[in-house]
């Protein structure tokens, strides 16, 4: 556990957000209907509309024996960290105008107190809590549906594939990932959905952009009621030297899905995968390495448990060009997926060590009827990828409860307890959401 104190004030919210803290306090439906027509319109008989998603978080980052400030004298780690940020997208959905359809939004997020590190700012002095302070065009593109059972979109725009392994939009974190691309989505196959695109750019959670010349290809056919079987290739060739180590080649296939219900009540929940990644244009490394899942449980009674184990493989520390982060590494690495829902909360692997990691894990959530209240438990336990060097383990916990369609309310929690990889590390979430 972490020996630093948890500082827990938290500075005042918005008094729109903290009227949902009550359950006493219902949200009036008709208030809500009066939104949701004023933001969405019709032209003609065709739909357009005003999206707008507002969210107030405040982070709580304590670790044991952080990274040590840079420049100090006398060393001293990092401090606990605190960040109260509120997040606004704004968007704008045209009609559909002979198969064209466009979208514009604007992304910012504000920070209310900023002790902490978003690693934009400057305050080293903190823990990290990738939330900058900063505001950007988050969405711009352009859709045609004129072909037969086919979406064309072109411009910067939201991408996720399967459970965002390896492409996602990192939507934990208040500024989310978007990718200046062209996709192409065809389903003219009973069962199968083809993705195919091609990423120029990502604008990444730090509000910064980076150049890639990427093509990507998902397949996903539905199995009857038993699943889906998915198979990708993702060719990521990173454009600037800083980022070439990034840059690889993976390919993969998988199956999952859940049963139909036996004993009336009960149904199986399964996942396996393998992927096998090497390096790719001017990555100066040279490796190929494997990854595996795999996921076993059962749901019933709105309860659901499964025992899991995934792996991503190492070949340990390279000899040749030196990374930002003072290592190049030969191991399995998943650059543009949303990390934070993989391998802990507490985020210690976002970034694959060298030596691979081996995450045998138990999850146990219970959802209410039309999942109005959510809990969430997680155990991990860490070791690199031949199992015989434990890393450490992990406990998550949350809760969220929504309020109808729009609103909802969340607490989160993370400690990591360290062995011989990183260090205790313990994170606290209290957030709130309107959406529209």
């Amino acid at each position: 556990m972490p020996k630093k104190t948890v500082q827990t004030s938290v500075r005042l919210m918005p008094a729109a957000l903290l009227s949902l803290s009550a359950s006493s306090m219902p949200v009036q439906a008709d208030f809500t209907k009066e939104v949701e027509d004023a933001l969405n319109f019709y032209d003609n008989g065709n739909k357009g509309a005003v999206n707008m998603d507002l969210r107030y978080r405040w982070e709580n980052v304590n670790q044991d024996a952080g990274p040590v400030i840079p420049g100090s004298n006398p060393p001293r780690t990092v401090e606990t960290a605190n960040a109260n940020t509120a997040r606004l997208r704004l968007g704008y959905l045209t009609p559909t105008f002979y198969d064209l359809q466009a979208f514009a939004e604007y992304e910012g997020n504000y920070a209310m107190q900023e002790d902490y590190n978003s690693t934009r700012n400057g305050r080293t002095q903190y823990s990290v809590v990738a939330d900058p302070d900063k505001s950007e065009l988050n969405q711009f593109w352009l859709s045609y549906k004129g072909i037969p059972d086919t979406l064309a979109k072109v411009g910067r725009q939201r991408i996720k594939l399967d459970d965002d392994r390896f492409i996602g939009n990192v939507g934990w974190r208040q500024m989310e990932m978007t990718y200046d691309s062209v996709l192409l989505i065809n389903q003219s196959l009973p069962g199968l959905t083809v993705k195919a695109g091609y990423f120029d750019s990502a604008r990444t959670i730090f509000s910064t952009k980076e150049k890639m010349n990427s093509p990507i290809l998902n397949l996903n056919y539905k199995v009857g009621e038993w699943g889906n079987l998915i198979g990708y290739g993702y060719w990521l060739d990173f454009r600037e030297q800083e980022n070439y180590a990034k840059s690889s080649q993976s390919y993969g296939l998988g199956f999952e899905g859940k049963s139909p219900k036996f004993f009336d009540t009960v149904s199986a929940i399964y996942d396996a995968e393998w992927s096998n990644q090497s390096n790719y244009g001017d990555n100066p490394n040279h490796y190929q390495v494997d990854r595996f899942k795999f996921l076993g449980g059962a749901t019933a009674y709105n309860v659901t448990l499964s025992g899991a184990m995934e792996q991503l493989n190492g070949l340990g520390y390279s000899n040749n060009k030196v990374t930002n982060n003072g290592s190049t590494y030969k191991s399995f690495q998943t650059p543009l997926g949303t990390n934070h829902a993989f391998q802990g909360w507490a985020d210690l692997f976002l970034t694959t060590p060298a030596n691979g990691i081996r995450d045998v894990f138990a999850t146990a959530s219970y959802k209410m009827m039309n999942d109005s209240l959510i809990f969430t438990g997680v155990y991990h336990d860490f070791y690199d990828d031949t199992g015989v060097v434990q890393y450490g383990n992990e406990w998550d916990f949350s809760v969220m409860k929504k309020f109808g369609k729009h609103y909802s309310l969340l607490a989160k929690y993370a400690n990591y307890n360290a062995d011989s990889f990183g260090t205790d590390t313990q994170k606290i979430w209290l957030e709130a959401d309107v959406s529209f």
